[in-house]
């Protein structure tokens, strides 16, 4: 069976703290991407290989959140993991899987 594929969308770190607690080493998910938020010109870079893991030795590309549809589509995305910890839980949109904060 393939990995799911996974962009995480998230904010500040909240989006790498979750790949590392929850997806890091994972063979059953192959996160594709993060998105760029809230961090003044991070999209276009890289997640490092170094801190992504074996999985990833090219690390794991960060894309304007602007850009999440096309890159859905384009990289045939299962699910897309909402990692805002400032967002309260009530407000996230139902049917999205989805990481917060406390």
């Amino acid at each position: 069976m393939s990995p799911r594929r996974v962009v995480i969308a998230g904010a500040a770190g909240r989006d790498f703290h979750n790949f590392n607690v929850v997806y890091r080493g994972r063979d059953d998910v192959e996160v594709v991407a993060f998105t760029a938020t809230q961090i003044p010109d991070i999209e276009g870079r890289v997640y490092p290989a170094a801190l992504a893991g074996s999985r990833y030795p090219d690390g794991i590309p960060i894309v304007q959140e602007a850009e999440l549809e096309g890159v859905c589509r384009s990289l045939g995305v299962d699910h897309v993991v909402f990692a805002y910890s400032d967002v309260p839980h009530a407000q996230v949109p139902q049917g999205i899987d989805y990481c917060v904060g406390d």
